[in-house]
């Protein structure tokens, strides 16, 4: 058993359709929005590799290539029929104005598609919302991808709780809530954008973008720590 799904998301934001090009169509750019490490081998004959958590995806086929127009790239189907892909519209509208229209689309297997596509959903609302806000804070920056997993939580609604209850404590005690659905949570700061994700089948994850120079080994140690905290 399975299930093809569509999401679709559409929003105006204050940057040039070269702004928002680069930051859907480079690896830095992805880098800085999405979660993990991505490459882009450019063109229409190129294709989209991304990397997190020890996990990687099969290489994305880019399909579609019109700069500063239209993207689309997506996995090739799996034996048990699993596929995903990806298409992004730009359109340049009066001023620096840009809509961005992004459709997700493919083929979940299994009995228990509705609950990966209800995690697939809730992600993809934070990652393109996390879009929108790099453009429209550190659009041309490049920000280090930081990608942290907990232990696995057997209480959600304790977690979340506790995970709240720090939102005062530093780094996040300046930044501001700029996404909130539930499942997932951003939070903007003048150097990163902090995000937290309720993982599919198990754990809470950590996946930040930092634009200051740290360092990475300290800083994910210190997360760590702060997931166990959180879900104890």
């Amino acid at each position: 058993m399975g299930r093809e799904f569509e999401l679709q998301d559409e929003f105006a934001v204050e940057a040039t359709p070269e702004q928002v090009w680069d930051a859907i169509a480079t690896g830095g750019g992805i880098d800085s929005w999405y979660m993990g490490r991505t490459e882009v081998d450019p063109g229409a004959a190129g294709a989209v590799r991304t990397a997190f958590g020890g996990y990687s995806p099969p290489p994305a086929a880019i399909t579609a290539w019109e700069p500063g127009r239209h993207l689309a790239y997506g996995t090739p189907e799996a034996v048990d029929g699993r596929r995903i892909g990806y298409e992004f519209l730009v359109e340049g509208r009066a001023g620096a104005s840009t809509v961005v229209r992004a459709v997700t689309s493919g083929f979940l297997p299994g009995d228990d598609w509705a609950d990966e596509f209800e995690a697939m959903r809730g992600g993809l609302g934070m990652f393109y919302r996390t879009l929108r806000e790099y453009l429209e804070h550190f659009a041309g920056r490049v920000g280090s991808p930081l990608t942290v997993f907990g232990p696995p939580v057997t209480d959600w609604d304790r977690t979340w709780a506790n995970m709240r209850a720090t939102l005062d404590r530093q780094p996040l005690k300046d930044g501001a809530v700029y996404f909130d659905n539930g499942q997932t949570l951003g939070v903007r700061t003048p150097h990163a954008l902090y995000r937290f994700l309720t993982g599919f089948r198990g754990p809470l994850m950590a996946a930040h973008i930092l634009f200051s120079d740290v360092d990475t080994e300290a800083e994910e140690s210190a997360w760590r720590n702060w997931l166990e905290e959180v879900t104890a």
